[in-house]
């Protein structure tokens, strides 16, 4: 494999020295890029869900196990951390559009809007109350998700693996600005990296344990899928297909739980590019400008993959050189709560 030059770079806000790639528009030769440093020494138990708030300069993360939600300012930078406690597990959040202190997550059992002032929650939507199985409630959880362009939340469930073992029974959730809950597809077992291409008519979803990177047409007008295809078969590496994001070029940048790295995919499917990483479970990037923030998970089996275990739970952060696409917030537009 062919190395990226690297050099170094400080960052305004300081903090340990960073290293900055430029990433070609077009590569034929698989580029590594190795990084070790955490931006954030934090140890979450399963960081997921960043998201970069541009009008703030925040970024946005959970730790789904603990139950935790953190905010940071990336002007500010490490020391600006704020952390909230959720009650129940947030696997994923979005902004309200118009609101500066409310966001909506994807939780344990249903859309819940979070007041970041007071810490107050509501309901926006439950999943399982018109269910066959009522023991949904217990057994599952959201896990990842994101709005789309009209401003529609979409969320995928999984079960909880808390409680139970991963099953088949996973659903894949759209709640729409009138406060309609959809259920768009159903079979899944870890939803992961849901997506839109720049011309809004291609969705995508990684489902872990099935090592593919799914996608379908879609309607952005009605937001309804069709024709399912494969984008992606990871079977190169250890590990599962976890959460992902776009960049302006239009490669996807998908973490690799359990194989400690990112790899860049090129729109034909090909991985063109990987980020190595001092730890294993790598769950989610997302970008701030050209800075690819990367939540991790804490090390399975410490004894036997010590270093793996030393910086599990962190967040990392490098400089890749290209932009990612902005990500959309949701169009709440019903002030009604179940």
């Amino acid at each position: 494999m062919l190395a990226i030059s690297e050099q170094n770079a400080r960052y305004r806000h300081g903090g340990p020295s960073e290293y900055r790639a430029s990433v070609p528009k077009v590569i034929h030769v698989a580029n590594v890029l190795t990084h070790r440093q955490p931006y954030l020494d934090i140890k979450c138990q399963l960081g997921e869900g960043p998201l970069y708030i541009s009008e703030r300069n925040e970024l946005r993360f959970v730790d789904i196990w603990n139950e935790k939600l953190y905010v940071v300012d990336l002007e500010k930078g490490p020391s600006s951390l704020r952390e909230y406690d959720t009650g129940k597990p947030f696997g994923v959040t979005a902004d309200i559009e118009g609101s500066d202190t409310e966001i909506v997550a994807g939780a344990k059992d249903g859309y819940v809007r979070f007041d970041l002032t007071t810490g107050k929650q509501e309901y926006l939507a439950k999943l399982w109350d018109q269910d066959d199985n009522p023991d949904n409630t217990r057994i599952m959880r959201m896990n990842d998700g994101a709005c789309d362009t009209s401003g529609r939340f979409w969320v995928g469930s999984c079960s909880d693996p808390k409680v139970i073992d991963f099953t088949d029974h996973g659903i894949l959730f759209r709640l729409d600005p009138d406060g309609s809950l959809h259920r768009m597809w159903e079979k899944i077992t870890i939803p992961n990296g849901i997506q839109w291409n720049a011309k809004d008519d291609t969705m995508y979803m990684a489902d872990g344990p099935t090592e593919r990177i799914w996608q379908w047409s879609i309607d952005p007008n009605t937001a309804n899928i069709k024709d399912r295809r494969v984008f992606f078969h990871q079977n190169k590496y250890p590990g599962h297909l976890d959460g992902s994001a776009f960049d302006e070029e239009g490669y996807l940048w998908s973490a690799l739980y359990g194989a400690g790295r990112v790899i860049r995919i090129s729109p034909d499917g090909e991985v063109v590019g990987e980020i190595l990483l001092p730890t294993r479970n790598i769950t989610c990037p997302t970008f701030a400008g050209t800075v690819l923030y990367i939540t991790t998970a804490a090390e399975e089996d410490p004894e036997k993959h010590a270093e793996s275990a030393r910086y599990g739970g962190n967040l990392f952060r490098i400089d890749v050189g290209v932009k990612g696409m902005k990500k959309n917030k949701f169009r709440w537009n019903k002030q009604r709560y179940v």
